[in-house]
């Protein structure tokens, strides 16, 4: 079974290294996503149906709501340890101006990017400091995350082009009709998802809701209801205090053995491994808001 070594979960969003032996089902983020292989066996990702490798000398980029899914073609038996970023977007704009448009579905232009020297050795301090996680300050904890995120993404040209990417892909307003859909899921997450009477309720047929759902998030609304449940799942299970059982009845799941499915179809652990892996990082209280970590 798949299991977390540490989890850390902040302004910054999630940074988790997990040990990983099955696949995961197909599934999207609001986070601008990054996987880098820590150990063991050579892996992949499946990223909008191609494949992406994970490997010492390949790491994997996942844009905001782009759909992927982790697909462990290690040997029967072999394991990977996998570090993985779930990066709030609004925390990278926040801390420097060239990366405002990290929630752009562009925003990496590329599945895969290669593995330098300096990244390497980034990664590999940063995964000795999640060991050490006990003992170390939100500020270093930033910094590092910063710095690795800038290492990864610095070895291609157009991050720092907001015109460029603009012009790739100009901004286009939700539809009115699609907002008020996930406004309604928002408020309802503890129910399975009825898509003809969402449809309904925001004035279309079901085959005009689905094109316009994808349109403007770049998912389809199954999969947009699952991410609500899922990190409304994470939120609980890392800032309350009630039993897992109890979170799994908040969510709407008639039994906590089909919550514990669905989390670790999602993440690969299960809702109690989370609990117990995850250390939550409040922001340093000396941040300067839109400063990026001293490097």
């Amino acid at each position: 079974m798949s299991s977390a070594v540490k989890i850390f979960q902040g302004r910054f969003g999630r940074v988790a290294l997990l040990d990983m032996d099955a696949p995961l089902v197909g599934h999207a983020h609001h986070h601008c996503h990054i996987l880098i292989k820590a150990g063991g066996a050579d892996s992949a990702f499946s990223v909008r149906g191609e494949r992406a490798p994970l490997t010492d000398e390949s790491a994997v980029l996942v844009n905001a709501w782009e759909h992927h899914a982790y697909e462990h073609d290690a040997a029967p038996g072999q394991r990977t340890l996998i570090l993985a970023l779930y990066i709030e977007p609004s925390w990278l704009a926040d801390l420097q101006r060239s990366l405002a448009l990290a929630a752009h579905p562009r925003f990496f232009p590329q599945k895969c990017v290669a593995i330098t020297p300096q990244t390497k050795r980034i990664a590999e301090e940063f995964v000795l400091e999640m060991w050490w996680a006990d003992e170390v300050s939100p500020a270093r904890m930033e910094e590092l995350l910063f710095n690795l995120i800038i290492a990864i993404i610095e070895s291609y040209s157009g991050w720092r082009d907001l015109a460029a990417l603009l012009r790739a892909k100009p901004p286009v307003a939700m539809d009115p009709r699609v907002r008020r859909a996930i406004a309604l899921m928002r408020e309802d997450i503890a129910h399975e998802l009825d898509v003809d009477a969402l449809a309904e309720r925001s004035g279309l047929s079901r085959a005009h809701f689905f094109a316009l759902f994808q349109r403007d998030t770049q998912v389809t609304p199954l999969v947009y209801a699952n991410v609500l449940r899922f990190e409304a799942a994470v939120q609980r299970l890392s800032k309350g205090q009630e039993p897992v059982s109890a979170v799994a009845h908040e969510l709407g799941f008639s039994a906590p053995g089909h919550f514990a499915r669905f989390f670790r179809q999602h993440l690969g652990i299960t809702p109690t491994d989370y609990r117990r892996a995850v250390n939550l990082f409040e922001p340093p209280e000396n941040a300067i808001p839109g400063q990026p970590p001293v490097i």
